[in-house]
């Protein structure tokens, strides 16, 4: 049937382009609302994550995988019901390479989202700590919490760049389909791969670490606020190399170098 085969590599890297420049002139307040949106939902496949791995009965590679592929709910609500993700926007470097976007452009969105993902993650980080969710998994939250913040720079960066690298590879993919099924396919096998390896997401993180120091607080321990800097700072730059470098601007000069203007 006419319509229905997916779109091929080089259509994918023009459809890129299109949404790359749509993204990049937002008005604020809907980018700042959709960026929120975004650090909430990815929040909410965190959420579903740690209800799996909180289950000691299930073997550790399970244990993994089925969580990546709940996380995996947190990127299709991004993509199907719409949001601005710092880590998905890093594709806008393809249209930044191309000259169609300034580099005041591209900086502006990504700090823009980047700070509102932030806002939305930590305001449902709140939101579930005030449920009284969390008290069942707390001893969880605080460990994923002091695993992350325990890795190197080294280890943090590195860890970001494989975990983008995966993102914006799910999310170029989501732009061959053309169904939600299509793009919950293209979605959960990237998501799970990178959640199963223990790659590192700045988004996700944006959630851990403030429930994590809510827990603690609640409970009267000493609140690690240096966890939010020794882990972001490299994770988001991590995020930023896989995703802009590794992603788009290899793309980039894939199909789009050469190629006429948009």
């Amino acid at each position: 049937m006419a319509g229905t085969d997916a779109y091929s590599p080089r259509e994918i890297a023009q459809r890129v382009q299109e949404v790359c420049l749509v993204k990049a002139r937002m008005p604020l307040l809907q980018l700042v609302m959709l960026g929120i949106l975004a650090g909430a939902f990815i929040g909410l496949g965190s959420l579903y994550y740690v209800i799996v791995v909180s289950d000691p009965a299930l073997p550790h590679a399970l244990q993994r995988v089925l969580g990546g592929v709940v996380f995996s709910l947190g990127l299709l609500l991004v993509v199907v019901a719409g949001a601005e993700l710092f880590t998905g926007n890093n594709l806008i470097a393809m249209a930044w390479a191309d000259g169609c976007l300034s580099t005041r452009d591209v900086l502006v969105n990504w700090t823009v989202v980047c700070a509102a993902n932030f806002v939305g993650a930590t305001g449902l980080a709140a939101m579930v700590f005030w449920s009284g969710h969390a008290d069942a998994y707390a001893g969880t939250y605080l460990k994923i919490a002091a695993a992350k913040s325990s890795l190197s720079f080294s280890e943090a960066f590195f860890r970001g760049v494989l975990c983008n690298v995966l993102v914006c590879m799910a999310v170029w993919m989501t732009l061959a389909g053309r169904s939600v099924a299509d793009k919950l396919l293209a979605i959960v096998l990237p998501i799970s791969a990178f959640v199963a390896a223990g790659f590192e997401h700045s988004v996700a993180n944006m959630y851990f670490f403030p429930l994590a120091m809510l827990l603690q607080a609640d409970a009267g321990l000493p609140v690690e606020l240096a966890w939010l800097w020794r882990n972001l700072v490299p994770v988001i730059a991590g995020n930023l190399v896989g995703g802009s470098v590794l992603v788009a601007l290899v793309y980039y000069v894939i199909y789009r170098r050469g190629a006429p203007p948009s």
